[in-house]
């Protein structure tokens, strides 16, 4: 039976190219061998990765429409016992002549890999450059990617004759018919592996770990991927490699929220400090910085810094930071504190909480409606 690959993606058959693009990278991102220790993730991804090379073409997803398999037996078979669409084609409108159509190349094109790197906020704001250890297919040292053992070299296939590809005669409503199909026993290449290379089996690479060097710019954001061309995997038969993306995972930090290239804190202010002004002593990306708060801040002011902030990814200059200020209302007060709090609520006529002035209220009413988050 051909392989269902909008299964092994999670996507209906009428997904668009972009909703399979979706579901490939976040497959992949959590099937790959460097993130994913379960004893099956790395078989999954194979299936995931081989999924998403057919359904990201168009002339292999339609053969798939049509109900074959473009890497089956039959390349492509499953249509009514015909080879694709261009043996329909052939059938149909007298192109069944026996012409052959070429036959596949060995060496493929690799696919990308994707790797997770965990960063602090100051290595995503201020840039840095981490080497991250890989697990890839690489090129075969030993037979340079051809898959053969050393001295031999791949033969004629017997069955094909080296055109790729077989022909059978099918008798039809139409009489009898000659489809083609690739060749089941060198899929399609013209060529056999009589004594493959002892260490990558015929195959051209094998998987190795490695140490790659990543240049994180200043300014990155949680979720973006570096892209490093060249670095994915090798292909079969020692193909080229793809490229391998490393996505940024910026972990959350102690003190601030990042909103783009802005930066939040929250400090919380006695109420003597707020209505009487203070500095204080802040730690920044940069160091520690004097912030002076102004005489009766009240609670959600928002004093902001500017240039504290993270460096611009795609362009100049940097965020800002932004402090939310906080007053906090004592909640018990001694016998000498409450006497003094009195004294200064008589002193400005804020003795009695029911009443209400123009400035907003009691003394003691905007001390509660502070504390309550009015």
């Amino acid at each position: 039976m051909p392989t269902d690959y909008y299964s092994a993606l999670g996507v209906r058959p009428d997904a668009t190219a972009e909703e399979i693009k979706r579901a490939y990278r976040k497959l992949a991102r959590d099937l790959h061998p460097d993130v994913n220790p379960e004893p099956n993730a790395q078989e999954r991804f194979r299936e995931v990765s081989r999924a998403y090379e057919v359904l990201s073409d168009p002339q292999k997803r339609q053969i798939v429409d049509l109900g074959g398999d473009p890497y089956g037996n039959g390349g492509g078979a499953g249509f009514g016992g015909f080879g694709g669409l261009g043996d329909i084609m052939d059938a149909f409108f007298g192109g069944g002549t026996g012409a052959g159509r070429g036959t596949r190349t060995r060496v493929r094109q690799g696919a990308d890999a994707l790797i997770r790197l965990d960063l602090e906020m100051s290595e995503t704001a201020f840039g840095t450059t981490e080497d991250i250890t890989v697990d890839t297919a690489v090129r075969c040292d030993l037979c340079a990617g051809a898959g053969t053992a050393r001295g031999t070299h791949p033969a004629t296939c017997d069955t094909c004759h080296g055109r790729g590809e077989v022909q059978s005669v099918q008798r039809s409503f139409l009489g009898q018919v000659l489809t083609s199909r690739a060749c089941p026993t060198c899929g399609g290449v013209g060529s056999v592996i009589p004594e493959p290379c002892p260490k990558c089996g015929g195959d051209g690479r094998v998987r190795s770990r490695r140490t790659v060097s990543v240049k994180v710019p200043a300014g990155v954001e949680d979720g973006m991927r570096i892209r490093l061309t060249g670095q994915g995997e090798v292909g079969p038969g020692g193909g080229p490699p793809g490229d391998l993306y490393v996505e940024i995972a910026e972990q959350p930090h102690d003190i601030f929220t990042r909103q783009g290239e802005d930066l939040h804190c929250r400090v919380s202010l006695p109420m003597t400090a707020a209505a009487l002004g203070t500095t204080l002593t802040l730690t920044t990306l940069d160091g520690e910085e004097e912030v002076v708060v102004a005489t009766g801040t009240q609670s959600g002011t928002v004093q902001r810094l500017r240039a504290r902030g993270v460096p611009r990814l795609r362009g100049t200059g940097r965020g800002d930071l932004h402090v939310h200020v906080e007053v906090l209302t004592p909640t018990r007060l001694d016998e000498e504190q409450e006497r003094l709090v009195r004294e200064l609520a008589a002193l400005r006529g804020e003795e009695r909480p029911s009443s209400t002035r123009a400035g907003g209220g009691s003394l003691f009413s905007r001390m509660r409606d502070a504390f309550n988050g009015r």
